[in-house]
């Protein structure tokens, strides 16, 4: 069976991960890796090269993001990736083609291949961020797709309710947290050296712009920024920076200005990976942000996070996960609060067992 995998960011090809293994070490599968957005950018970590040490027979290449972030850029840059994928899709032919979750380029990479009648399957449907309009993308994407492997119920219902009907929807759990409860994390002191990071207790922190209250990012960073500038007073502070949005430029300089002026307990990282990236939330303090990392996956290391704004309204939350708005006092106020707690001792509800197993005995069958 002649398998394509979609990836277009570090954090997508992080959650594939566990079934790569999987289907890179079974002889029923060929695997082809289809590399493109912002894994070849330099900007964003050039993580291309990290994709080439896992050792895949076969990766092609697709660059088609221009470095613009504006508005009129994000849709170049859709129309661009559109455009380099017909010319792939009509010389590559699959049994099936996977896609995950929501980024831009994803889903211009599946509305090109709808004419060539590419079988798909999509991770991560159904699922709710009302702040995005990668809200948008995703149901996109899921229309476009013949089978769905979804994270809970409730977005299994919702791809029901998008699809019309119940056929070929899986509900495995995150594909992330695969063998999570097996998960050993390296010793701290390595954790540390690797990265240049004091040996303290630290605040993890990712954000990413707001695209659909697009206007009002330069107010949310500058709230941001005065709460973890506050923050950093008191706890040291890893930044991993943020995605290829519309105006993910601004959070950049806004972060990088922030490091400048609290150059001892500010520390930025442009991609830990994902194995790193666990290293960090095991040994953070607490999360915040409003990525999906910390609604997904940070239940099952135990601990707390502050989901700030509205780009992940609409998810279903844990009961670590708290909700505040774009106001520092607030963010520094609860985080406080939370940094006297003991670990979230609750259970993740987007966990289950062996999810990339569970994927191969679907395809197989």
């Amino acid at each position: 069976m002649k398998i394509g995998i979609l990836t277009s960011s570090r954090a997508d090809y992080g959650i594939y991960l566990p079934l790569l293994d999987k289907l890179k070490n079974d002889d029923f599968f060929e695997l082809e890796i289809i590399v493109f957005g912002t894994h070849l950018s330099k900007e964003h970590g050039y993580t291309i090269s990290d994709i080439k040490k896992d050792n895949y027979k076969k990766i092609h290449e697709i660059k088609s993001l221009i470095e613009d972030d504006s508005k009129k850029g994000i849709v170049i840059s859709y129309g661009t990736t559109v455009f380099k994928f017909a010319e792939f899709w009509k010389n590559n032919k699959y049994d099936l083609v996977f896609s995950l979750g929501d980024r831009f380029e994803m889903s211009a990479a599946v509305q090109s291949s709808i004419p060539f009648g590419i079988k798909l399957a999509h991770i991560h449907g159904g699922e709710t961020t009302l702040g995005a309009i990668d809200n948008i993308y995703r149901h996109q994407i899921t229309l476009a797709s013949d089978i769905h492997f979804v994270t809970t119920t409730k977005n299994k219902l919702k791809v029901k309710s998008l699809k019309g009907n119940i056929k070929k929807i899986y509900n495995v759990g995150s594909l992330s947290l695969n063998n999570i409860d097996k998960f050993q994390p390296i010793d701290k002191l390595i954790f540390f050296n690797n990265f240049k990071i004091p040996n303290a207790p630290f605040v993890l922190v990712t954000f990413h712009p707001e695209t659909v209250s697009v206007n009002n990012n330069l107010s949310y960073v500058k709230e941001i920024k005065s709460a973890l500038f506050s923050l950093s007073k008191k706890i040291n502070i890893i930044i991993t920076m943020p995605n290829a949005d519309t105006l993910g430029s601004l959070y950049r300089k806004e972060l990088k200005d922030l490091k400048i002026k609290n150059p001892n307990t500010i520390f930025l990282i442009e991609n830990f990976g994902k194995i790193n990236y666990f290293n960090a939330m095991h040994y953070a303090e607490i999360l915040i942000g409003n990525t999906s990392s910390g609604i997904i996956e940070a239940a099952s290391f135990k601990k707390y996070v502050i989901n700030v704004g509205d780009r992940q309204k609409g998810r279903t939350f844990g009961k670590n996960v708290y909700n505040v708005k774009f106001k520092s006092k607030d963010i520094i106020n609860l985080t406080y609060n939370l940094l006297n707690k003991n670990d979230f001792n609750g259970s993740n509800i987007y966990f289950k067992n062996d999810s990339a197993d569970r994927i191969i005995k679907i395809l197989k069958k």
